[in-house]
């Protein structure tokens, strides 16, 4: 936590996006059993589990709760869904119905509290704990088309056409982010990730409004409601919009995707702004000496700043487990 808090260290702590998850034959293996992503998510003692697994196996200097970024919206009343080979499906989607005529279900979120309270009772003392939530803007691309898109179009053309509208469902998502993550807090968490994943997909003015504005609404609440959480921002894809998002947020820290240079971003980022990332996770599929380098491309970049070493987004399922050792071994500079 303390490099999240500003403090640089020669050799950065490190965690991967996603590193409790499909590449893992221990939570290949749970899930079966558990039967579903959602059955799984919301078996506390099933998803402490997970969460801890990738902590025993490479002692990663931080745990993330194993969640979803949209058990917001299913407690907001949409239904939620994880089909056989297909991403996540809220309905009613809200293109087509009034966010007013969703019944609120708070309750869901309560096994996600308990899991945090495991985990937190679990974790080695020098080990780092972080929640989550989604952002604002990419949690109502899903509940306004209710699934994923490409290109957000139908979400895009919704806030064109109707932002006093699109507008109250972005003000219902800050809201129950704000009590999401306080709980989180309260239950263990130290830190929590808001992630952006379709951030990029906005104009400047768009990515003003739909971006930065809510976000910081939930930087100011929780930073009022609980002063000492560290609060990362990940907007994902937003490239030259980055030294806005991290003036004007609030945001403790910066998560960069890979397709930010390290080296652009330590000279255009505020002064003494703790970053964290950002490898390719393809790189870390091709291992080798191209991951060697990729490695010490960023570590060479990011020398000068506080760093949380990790991944540019979330670690793909076919990513060979050696690979992930040799990064480990790399970054600690044991290899």
């Amino acid at each position: 936590m303390s490099t999240l808090r500003g403090e640089r260290h020669a050799i950065p702590p490190l965690w991967l996006m996603r590193q409790a998850g499909r590449y893992l034959p221990e939570y290949r293996a749970l899930r079966a059993e558990k039967g579903g992503f959602l059955a799984l998510a919301t078996d506390p003692v099933a998803a402490a589990e997970v969460t801890l697994q990738p902590i025993r196996r490479f002692g990663f200097d931080g745990a993330i709760l194993f969640s979803d970024i949209l058990m917001v919206p299913w407690a907001l009343g949409q239904d939620l869904s994880f089909g056989a080979g297909e991403g996540p499906r809220l309905s009613p989607p809200l293109v087509e119905h009034a966010l007013s005529a969703l019944d609120r279900v708070p309750e869901r979120l309560e096994p996600v509290y308990a899991t945090v309270r495991a985990v937190a009772a679990a974790l080695p003392p020098e080990t780092s704990f972080l929640g989550f939530a989604g952002s604002p803007w990419t949690v109502a691309t899903y509940m306004v088309a209710g699934a994923g898109s490409k290109d957000q179009g139908e979400t895009r053309r919704f806030a064109y056409r109707d932002p006093q509208a699109f507008g109250a469902i972005i003000e219902a998502i800050v809201d129950c982010t704000v009590t999401y993550l306080v709980a989180q807090a309260d239950a263990g968490v130290e830190a929590v990730q808001l992630f952006d994943s379709w951030a990029g997909s906005l104009s400047p003015a768009q990515f003003e409004r739909w971006v930065i504005a809510p976000n910081a609404a939930i930087v100011a609440r929780l930073k009022a409601l609980r002063p000492e959480l560290i609060v990362i921002g990940f907007p994902k894809g937003a490239g030259g919009k980055l030294p806005a998002y991290a003036r004007e947020t609030g945001v403790d820290a910066l998560g960069l995707d890979e397709t930010v240079d390290p080296a652009w971003a330590h000279a255009h980022l505020p002064d003494g702004m703790p970053v964290q990332g950002n490898l390719d996770p393809l790189a870390l599929i091709a291992g080798g000496v191209e991951l060697d380098r990729a490695v010490d491309d960023i570590l060479t970049a990011l020398v000068d700043r506080p760093h949380v070493f990790n991944l540019g987004h979330g670690i793909l399922p076919d990513t060979p487990i050696a690979h992930v050792e040799r990064l480990i071994a790399r970054v600690r500079r044991m290899a």
